[in-house]
């Protein structure tokens, strides 16, 4: 569910609308699929559907949509930080982002604020994976 609803979001704000082959595309997936779920998270109220009509998402499905893509930029940024090869990284936000709890991102989010506020330390971070990697 998350995926579609951070798919759907992602596509109403870079072009205006999401069609179901436009989310089936994105997400690898049948548009058969993609009229379930939308089926779905319009019963839960995160989108209103219209068959044929398309598709506009509620001010809840908004607010989780927006939070499930800072969630993913968050845990990016956070990769990127402590040193993860760019080739990996989407792929390795792909397969924690559902697994960790609102907490353990919460946490992420400080970390990687505080490395903001002092780029000496990720500066001195990247020097200790430096020297474990070469011993």
């Amino acid at each position: 569910m998350e995926d579609y609803l951070e798919r759907i979001y992602k596509l109403i704000d870079e072009k205006g609308y999401a069609r179901v082959s436009d989310i089936a595309e994105g997400l690898e997936v049948h548009p058969s699929s993609v009229t379930k779920m939308i089926q779905k998270l319009d019963k839960d109220n995160y989108l209103v559907y219209e068959k044929y009509r398309g598709l506009v998402l509620t001010s809840k499905g908004k607010k989780m949509g927006k939070r499930l893509v800072d969630r993913h930029q968050l845990l990016e940024q956070f990769l990127q930080l402590i040193g993860v090869q760019e080739e990996n990284i989407y792929t390795d936000v792909e397969g924690i982002e559902h697994h960790l709890s609102w907490d353990s991102i919460t946490c992420i989010e400080v970390l990687v604020e505080y490395f903001h506020r002092h780029p000496e330390q990720a500066d001195l971070l990247a020097s200790i994976r430096k020297e474990l990697e070469s011993e």
